[in-house]
């Protein structure tokens, strides 16, 4: 049973903080990247940021300088530290992890099931 499990979201204010956690659990024996996307109403399914292996990372040109994501290899989670948020943020973010190898399956995408960001006055 594998899944990703989200934490971390809420309602905010503009300007406030929010820390986004996601753990991959399962049985699974590796994975190339995890890091989140996020989905306003209306709006396409965006990259925010991700983590690969070799701690390169990727992040919208958005939110460059206001978020930080982070992972702890060993226990297959990722981290996404919110900061000066903006009511432009307001959003479901979704957990992604990548190239999930679990027995002889490889899954190209592995997502969380979202959670609500909320940032209003």
């Amino acid at each position: 049973q594998v899944q990703l499990v989200e934490s971390g979201g809420g309602l905010v204010q503009p300007g406030g903080s929010l820390r986004l956690s996601c753990a991959a659990s399962g049985s699974i024996f590796s994975l190339n990247a995890m890091g989140w996307y996020r989905q306003a109403p209306g709006k396409q399914r965006e990259l925010v940021a991700v983590m690969w292996r070799s701690d390169w990372t990727t992040y919208a040109d958005a939110v460059k300088g206001r978020f930080t994501i982070s992972r702890d290899y060993a226990k297959n989670t990722v981290y996404l530290q919110m900061n000066d948020l903006k009511l432009q943020d307001t959003a479901v973010y979704y957990c992604d992890a990548k190239n999930v190898v679990v027995g002889t399956t490889t899954y190209a995408d592995l997502w969380g099931q979202g959670t609500q960001v909320t940032v209003s006055s």
